[in-house]
């Protein structure tokens, strides 16, 4: 096992495991491999699960960072089965959440503080292999100890720490009134962490169905409008007309262009509109630049998130943030092909991939 020595390996660790791998895009299959070897500051994880994300649809279609041979899965919880020489922080057997995202350190940006823009970020799940296969390798720095944390809801570690670096980057001022587009998974985190940082009124507007009912029993938001299909234009006509001077804050969450473009005009004077949702490479859009101009509205984006795992155990811990019931569905890497059509077709509020 590379560099693992003596009391810190596991002798359990078996040479080959079965992983999802994609030789191009679309193109994938369960495929048996080598189990992963580690270096002196890496941990090998035994995979308990890993979330099923949009992003996934991405990497399926070979956008954003996707490399291949690919192994996605960025939502990664297991235990440490293994960990290199100079492995301190973390222990074989304890149960971690694994942070996809590593900067190189290195690079224009990150030696000017600014990781999450790294120019040759690596990507678990993404350009390097992840967490749909049985063992995965991580840095040790870059994973987090959840104890006892089931692992359905600590799969949901990962979107949640993408929504503290939005609260970061949007920071809403006390008393601020919010509207959110899109419940998903990410955007009923968001939600959550929203109404802990500032937001005296959140309004989520989505579509009718499962997320927005699961939105409602959580109580997520302090209204929420549901935006039909055939009486879009409607529904959104008389939300502005009931709220005429529109919202502090406007977070689009959908990752659907035509949303995105419809945004900027619940954006108050002064307000800001966040692109928050994940879309197609080729999608493009028009916003009239005399609004965003007589409003002074100041547009913004948040980008994932790395190294904020711990931030969001804190939340975990003292029981403020809620990840119960978010994941519906479950599967095992060989049901793939059903799991992608059912999350293209937005038949879940949120899956997840499991293993023994």
């Amino acid at each position: 096992m590379g560099s693992t020595t003596g009391p810190k390996a596991n002798g359990g660790i078996p040479k080959t495991m079965k992983a999802l791998q994609y030789s191009k895009p679309k193109d994938f299959a369960v495929v048996e491999i080598d189990v992963p070897s580690i270096g002196e500051e890496d941990v090998l994880v035994k995979i308990e699960a890993c979330g099923v994300c949009g992003t996934d649809l991405h990497y399926h279609k070979g956008e954003f960072m996707a490399k291949y041979p690919l192994i996605p899965g960025h939502e990664a919880v297991g235990t440490v089965v293994a960990v290199g020489r100079n492995v301190k922080s973390i222990a074989v057997g304890q149960r971690i959440a694994a942070d996809p995202m590593e900067p190189c350190r290195n690079c224009f940006y990150c030696i000017r503080g600014q990781t999450l823009l790294c120019e040759n970020m690596t990507g678990y799940g993404g350009n390097v292999p992840g967490g749909f296969a049985e063992y995965c390798r991580y840095p040790a720095r870059h994973v987090t100890a959840i104890g006892d944390l089931p692992a359905l809801e600590a799969v949901l570690i990962e979107p949640a720490a993408c929504a503290t670096h939005g609260i970061e980057r949007m920071a809403p001022k006390v008393g601020s009134t919010v509207l959110l587009f899109g419940c998903g998974p990410t955007g009923m985190l968001l939600a959550q962490l929203l109404k802990l940082n500032g937001t005296a009124n959140l309004t989520i507007a989505s579509k009718p169905g499962p997320k927005l009912d699961l939105a409602k029993r959580l109580n997520l938001a302090d209204s929420f409008i549901a935006i039909s299909d055939t009486n879009a234009k409607e529904d959104l006509d008389a939300l502005l007309k009931s709220n005429p001077h529109g919202f502090d804050i406007v977070v689009e969450a959908t990752g659907a262009p035509s949303v995105l473009e419809q945004s900027i005009f619940y954006v108050r004077k002064g307000g800001t509109l966040v692109v928050y949702g994940v879309y197609d490479d080729a999608a493009k859009i028009a916003w009239p630049p005399m609004r965003i101009w007589t409003y002074e509205i100041t547009i913004l984006s948040s980008f994932c998130s790395t190294l904020k795992f711990p931030v969001v155990m804190e939340y975990v811990r003292t029981k403020k943030i809620d990840f119960r019931g978010i994941v519906t569905k479950t599967y095992r890497i060989e049901e793939w092909a059903e799991c992608l059509e059912a999350l293209e077709k937005q038949r879940f509020v949120k899956a997840a991939i499991v293993f023994d």
